[in-house]
C-alpha cells in the first residue's frame, strides 16, 4: 500500500472537517455536525491503515517518535467522535483534525523504526491506557483553550462572534472536568499498570516518562481537588490543565523528539 496518497486524503478530509466547524464557530455557516463527522470519520478510515504500515514496517512493538505522534492522534480523533455523540465537543476538532493531518503527513515522510520488547497482556493494558489517557487529556486541553478564550472574551464584554456559537460557559467549564475526570482514570491506570507489569519503571530511558507522568498525574489531581474543594475554575483551570497537558507531550514524546529528530538516533 502508498502509504501517501491514504495520508494525504485523509489530511484533506480532516481539514475539510476543521474548516466547516470553524466556520460554524465564527456563524460563516450553518452547523452540520453529522457533516463534520462523516468528514472526520472518513479521514480516521484512512488514517488508520497508514498507522498499520508504518508500525508494520519494521518489527518491534514500541513505535518512534513520528509514528506515535501518528498512532495517538489516531486514537484521540476516534475518542473526540464519539465524544461528540453524547458532549457538545466537536469544537475541539478544529484544532484536533488539523493537528491528525500534520501528524499522519509527517509520519509518512519521516517514518520511525519501532523498538523491540516483549508483548504481554500487562504490557498491552499499559499501552492502550497510556494512548488512552493521552487522547483524552488532549482534547481536554484543546477544550481549556475554548474555555480560556471564551472567559477572555465574557471578561471584556465581547458577547458577538464564538461566544454566541460556543456552549455557555458553565457548560463548556463542565465538560472540560468531566474529560479530566476520564483522562486523570485512563492516567493512574497506565502508571499502575506501568509499575506492575514493566521490568523496571524506573531504568535510565524510562525515568523521564516516569517522572514527568507521575508529575502530570499531581497536575491534574490537585486541579480537581481544587475544583471540588475550592471551586476552581476559569483562568486557573485552563492554566493546570494546560501544564498538566503539557507535562504528558514531554513525557510521551520528549525524549524521542531529541533521540530521534534532533540528534537522528
Amino acid at each position: 500500500m502508498q502509504a501517501l496518497p491514504f495520508a494525504t486524503i485523509a489530511f484533506v478530509l480532516y481539514v475539510a472537517a476543521a474548516t466547516w466547524q470553524g466556520m460554524t464557530l465564527f456563524r460563516r455557516v450553518p452547523p452540520r455536525q453529522g457533516m463534520v463527522r462523516l468528514l472526520g470519520a472518513l479521514g480516521l478510515l484512512l488514517h488508520i491503515p497508514v498507522v498499520v504500515q508504518l508500525m508494520g514496517q519494521s518489527p518491534g512493538f514500541l513505535p518512534g517518535f513520528t509514528t506515535s505522534a501518528t498512532l495517538f492522534m489516531a486514537v484521540a480523533v476516534n475518542v473526540l467522535l464519539i465524544a461528540s455523540l453524547f458532549k457538545p465537543v466537536l469544537n475541539v476538532g478544529i484544532i484536533l483534525f488539523p493537528l491528525a493531518g500534520v501528524a499522519l503527513i509527517t509520519a509518512t515522510w519521516l517514518p520511525s523504526h519501532t523498538s523491540h520488547t516483549g508483548l504481554t497482556p500487562g504490557i498491552l493494558l499499559h499501552a492502550i491506557s497510556s494512548a488512552l489517557a493521552f487522547a483524552m487529556l488532549a482534547i481536554a486541553a484543546i477544550q481549556a483553550i475554548l474555555v480560556g478564550l471564551q472567559n477572555q472574551a465574557l471578561r471584556h464584554h465581547h458577547i458577538r462572534g464564538i461566544v454566541q456559537s460556543l456552549p455557555p460557559l458553565t457548560t463548556m467549564e463542565r465538560v472540560l472536568f468531566e474529560l479530566v475526570w476520564a483522562g486523570i482514570l485512563l492516567l493512574t491506570l497506565s502508571i499502575v499498570s506501568g509499575f506492575i507489569f514493566l521490568d523496571n519503571i524506573f531504568a535510565q530511558h524510562l525515568l523521564h516518562k516516569t517522572a514527568l507522568s507521575l508529575g502530570a498525574w499531581v497536575i491534574f489531581t490537585t486541579l480537581l481537588i481544587g475544583r471540588y474543594r475550592f471551586g476552581w475554575r476559569g483562568m486557573r483551570a485552563v492554566r493546570w490543565t494546560l501544564g498538566g497537558c503539557t507535562l504528558l507531550i514531554l513525557a510521551y514524546f520528549g525524549s524521542k523528539f531529541v533521540l530521534e529528530i534532533l540528534l537522528n538516533r
